[in-house]
């Protein structure tokens, strides 16, 4: 279970990475134009095939996991640490699709650096859930 939740993990903090950075390039892009086109097919099927599925491996597993006796003492508070910062990358996965939405329907209302800003915030999630997963520090 604990293969099939860091398999998950990986696959999702993959798009979470990388479908901003198509925001950044599609933000440059002309509504209508032939590469704004491409990115719309680009940005749905990474959101669709590989961040959806990935997201509810991830989810399952770590319920899963976290259901397992033994797996994980509540008592400690980095495993509430480590759930909030899933929390927010919750919260920035819908977001994303959000963005997705606005940039298929030519809605954007972003700009190229926004878009550069909030790539950024899955790095710094990522980090700390490492940290608190191995260290454990509280």
């Amino acid at each position: 279970m604990k293969s099939l939740h860091i398999i998950g993990v990986v696959a999702w903090m993959a798009g979470l990475l990388y479908l901003p950075r198509l925001f950044v390039y599609h933000a440059m892009a002309a509504a209508g134009s032939e590469s704004s086109e491409t990115f719309k097919i680009m940005e749905r099927r990474l959101e669709r095939a590989i961040m959806r599925p990935a997201l509810a491996l991830t989810l399952l597993s770590g319920a899963l996991l976290a259901a397992t006796p033994g797996i994980v003492d509540w008592r400690k508070g980095w495993i509430w640490a480590k759930l909030a910062c899933v929390l927010g990358l919750l919260a920035f996965h819908g977001a994303c699709v959000s963005w997705r939405r606005a940039f298929a329907g030519d809605r954007n209302r972003h700009s190229p650096v926004f878009f550069r800003a909030v790539n950024e915030l899955p790095t710094l999630a990522l980090i700390a859930i490492v940290i608190f997963v191995v260290v454990k520090p509280f």
